[in-house]
């Protein structure tokens, strides 16, 4: 019999879970939760979820923001869009019956995207996730790559020394602040002056607005040259862009100039397949390779 796990992905609003099964298809039921307010509330849910399903399940995965340990079981460090004390929430005792793994929701979108969608006939590949923020995961060799504590993968290399952007790392000009929707705002702020909303951005470049329309192509150069910089340094088969924004990007223009540029080999720039529920996918990924190898 296929073994099943239980996917979870948290976010800032919204709690997404589903069965899973070892070929990371979802086999239940999507269900969502409002996400509680504060660190004790959301242990205790999740509690509750865990236990709703502890009889049919081998195994849990439960992809969140920030950097996760080696073991899987902790966070190190969290993100601005979570509770204070959410890093503290005692992971691997949630259930006394169920295995319990965590990882970050950008490097279980990369393993989703490796085992299920644009990257499952390649051997390396980065995700970038692009969104109010910019999250990365990195597979080489068929392997996360997690550094020597786990954090690896965080999208603040510098694209400048200007001083120019304030980072929400606290430092300046990181691929962050230039490729996420909040790099969209600053470059639109940069041509026009104005203040606006991402959606606002938007809905101009789609009126064919002419600042709009600048705005949303030095957006992909920017991420265009991220994306040349990670080739540079990974030389991997392919870049796969998910998240929010991924739709705006020029998939075209970053692989032509990626590859024009790049000192490594060539390599493919792809929208993502892996969908929106990435994160409990790769998350039951992550579980089911540490618990049984697979």
């Amino acid at each position: 019999m296929d073994k099943k796990a239980l996917g979870i992905d948290i976010g800032g609003t919204k709690i997404f879970y589903a069965l899973i099964n070892d070929k990371g298809e979802i086999i239940s039921e999507i269900k969502k939760e409002h996400t509680p307010k504060t660190a004790s509330e959301i242990e205790k849910k999740l509690k509750e979820i865990i236990k709703k399903y502890e009889n049919e399940i081998n195994i849990a995965g439960i992809a969140t923001a920030g950097a996760v340990n080696l073991d899987n079981d902790k966070i190190l460090s969290s993100t601005a869009n979570m509770p204070e004390n959410y890093r503290k929430i005692d992971f691997k005792n949630l259930s006394e019956k169920v295995k319990i793994f965590i990882e970050n929701d950008a490097n279980c979108a990369a393993l989703a995207e490796h085992k299920t969608g644009v990257a499952k006939e390649y051997d390396n590949c980065v995700v970038l996730t692009l969104g109010t923020g910019v999250g990365g995961g990195i597979i080489i060799n068929n392997e996360l790559l997690k550094g020597k504590s786990g954090a690896a993968g965080e999208m603040h290399f510098k694209l400048s020394t200007d001083k120019k952007r304030l980072c929400t790392c606290g430092a300046y000009d990181c691929f962050e602040i230039y490729a996420s929707g909040k790099g969209l705002q600053l470059t639109y702020k940069d041509l026009t002056g104005l203040d606006l909303t991402t959606y606002e951005i938007i809905e101009k470049y789609n009126n064919n607005e002419k600042d709009a329309i600048n705005a949303l192509i030095k957006w992909n150069e920017y991420i265009a040259a991220g994306a040349l910089s990670l080739n540079n340094i990974f030389d991997t088969d392919i870049i796969a862009l998910s998240g929010s924004m991924a739709q705006f990007c020029d998939v075209e223009f970053i692989e032509n100039y990626v590859n024009k540029y790049t000192v490594t080999t060539k390599t493919k720039v792809k929208l993502s397949e892996a969908g929106n529920y990435a994160g409990l996918i790769g998350a039951s990924i992550l579980a089911f390779k540490k618990a049984y190898g697979f």
